[in-house]
């Protein structure tokens, strides 16, 4: 029987994170961050990298007990039952369909100048379409060689685009710098608070962030993974902020003063260039440009390699959770869940004609984030499930940390705005009714509905208070201010509620048994399973 092969070490794990958060967020991300909050951009990638790592350090302890594959679509199952994590792996696949999408519009638009036959206007040609659904298809025959040949491409890759930004931002700074960029044009935060909010989910610095979840996904291919996956979290994000917050710098501070005549939401570069390579063509750095071209093709075509095998270990996931046909848990020869490689392959497909690129943007942020909810609630979940299990690593004032973290991916997914709440209640809706036709087929009384009941209190509560509030087209009957301290109330009264939902030891242990048998047949090796196999047969 083909099984997964635990055969990624800690630095193409790393570099699996890396090159998902080195993507096209690096190319537009300064642009879209100073547009939203001004100088100040540089406060939100502060705020949205500490955000990242609270919600990272909640599942580096679970990863060290459970470290299966899809684990955003898995965790919550042994947590919180079925419904939960049908819904949270909905939302994740939801959003990582609309990476790979975000990812190769990022590699067409940078090799519009030499082809502009991709483009009619602002939007994709026929012939545009059929390149994008082409560079898919690549994303998914390479995953389909197995994860020990897609981790040494990646690898390769991946040094690249390190290498890259970091000369540019480089460049940039030591070429031209205009300090009064950070006073001038209304001063260092223009938009005041609400700027830095918007910037943080709108102005895709989560976007950029939120690709360290890669290595949760690919961990029950790790090997090590109790010591490999907290590293891997930890140091992808540490190295790709350090980056980030690099470019923001150069990019602010490099800006002539012709450029900000007209305030910082103004800002625009006409033309064929991104942002970036605009930019490095006005200090006169010429010989970094096609560099950067082809840099940015890499960036991107790397981080849509790894999140088309991502996901595909979610769609896997989402087949053991019973929500996907069952045909999707089918692995290759070499271990890759190659129907559920397809199945992806097409969804993501739709989603360069149905939505707008800046809503597509925002929508995987809110639906990504919102699958992470379940991670500071499982951590404690597992404490009193499994409270004599070893952890390699174990999160520090679990009960305060993990409520942290649950109010500040809450807050993440109000800031996103209502019309991206719109566009996520749609998704949900969607969900649900796939939950519905589940439920028909296999009977509602095997759904964990008692587990999920603090799911209704929280979305209702989320997308009520995003209608009410000022982001993204809301109807600014609550201010900023008042709209965080309403958001953080229900996100800790929810947090409460959903602790106390978590599972019962008896179908805990049961879940836990009927998922030894799998993992045992999936990955060949009964070690590496976490949990110890308990004595009774359901």
């Amino acid at each position: 029987m083909a099984h997964m092969q635990r055969s990624i070490g800690l630095l193409s794990l790393t570099f699996v994170a890396i090159s998902g958060m080195l993507g096209s967020g690096w190319l537009f991300a300064p642009l879209l961050a100073a547009q939203a909050a001004g100088p100040s951009a540089l406060i939100a990638w502060i705020i949205g990298g500490v955000a990242m790592l609270l919600l990272a350090a909640t599942f580096a302890e679970i990863a060290t007990i459970l470290p299966i594959a899809g684990g955003i679509g898995r965790v919550p199952h042994f947590s919180h039952g079925s419904v939960v994590s049908m819904v949270m792996g909905w939302t994740a696949w939801v959003g990582y369909n609309t990476t790979a999408a975000i990812e190769v519009e990022a590699v067409l638009s940078y090799s519009k100048g030499a082809a502009p036959w991709l483009y009619s206007g602002s939007q994709l040609s026929a012939g545009g379409l059929i390149v994008a659904c082409f560079l898919l298809m690549m994303f998914t025959v390479l995953n389909a060689f197995g994860v020990k040949f897609f981790a040494r491409i990646n690898t390769a890759l991946t040094w690249v685009k390190i290498v890259i930004p970091v000369v540019l931002a480089t460049v940039v700074m030591t070429s031209e710098f205009h300090f009064g960029n950070f006073s001038d044009y209304g001063g260092f935060a223009p938009e005041g608070i609400k700027g830095i909010l918007s910037a943080i989910s709108t102005g895709g610095v989560i976007f950029a962030l939120i690709g360290f979840r890669h290595v949760i996904d690919l961990a029950g291919e790790a090997r090590n993974p109790k010591v490999n996956v907290p590293l891997a979290l930890v140091l992808s994000l540490i190295v790709c902020l350090l980056i980030y917050g690099g470019l923001q710098l150069a990019f602010l501070g490099a800006l002539k003063p012709s450029q900000l005549e007209n305030g910082w939401q103004a800002l625009h570069f006409p033309g064929e260039l991104g942002p970036m390579a605009a930019l490095a063509t006005a200090v006169g750095a010429l010989w970094i440009v096609s560099t950067l071209d082809t840099g940015a093709r890499i960036s991107s075509f790397a981080s849509g390699l790894v999140s088309v095998g991502s996901n595909a270990r979610l769609g896997l996931a989402m087949a053991q959770n019973g929500l996907f046909p069952k045909f999707m848990e089918t692995l290759s020869n070499r271990g890759v869940p190659l129907f559920a490689l397809l199945a992806n392959f097409v969804v993501a497909a739709v989603f360069f004609v149905a939505l707008p690129f800046k809503q597509v943007i925002s929508l995987n942020t809110s639906s990504i984030v919102l699958s992470f909810v379940v991670g500071p609630i499982a951590v404690l979940a597992f404490r009193r499930l499994l409270p004599d299990k070893p952890r390699a690593f174990v999160l520090p004032a679990a009960p305060f940390t993990g409520c942290l973290a649950f109010i500040v991916a809450s807050l993440i997914i109000y800031w996103s705005g209502w019309e991206t709440m719109f566009h996520l209640s749609v998704c949900l809706a969607l969900g649900l009714a796939l939950l519905l036709y589940r439920g028909t087929q296999g009977g509602f009384d095997s759904l964990d509905w008692r587990e999920a009941l603090w799911l209704i209190p929280y979305l209702g509560g989320l997308i009520g208070l995003s209608y009410l509030g000022s982001f993204g087209g809301g109807a600014n009957i609550i201010s900023v201010g008042p709209d965080i301290l309403a958001v953080a109330l229900l996100a800790t009264g929810v947090y409460v509620l959903a602790y106390k939902s978590s599972l019962q030891k008896d179908k805990f242990e049961l879940y836990m048994s009927e998922e030894t048998e799998e993992e045992i047949d999936e990955y060949g090796a009964v070690g590496d399973w976490p949990v110890d196999k308990p004595d009774f047969k359901p």
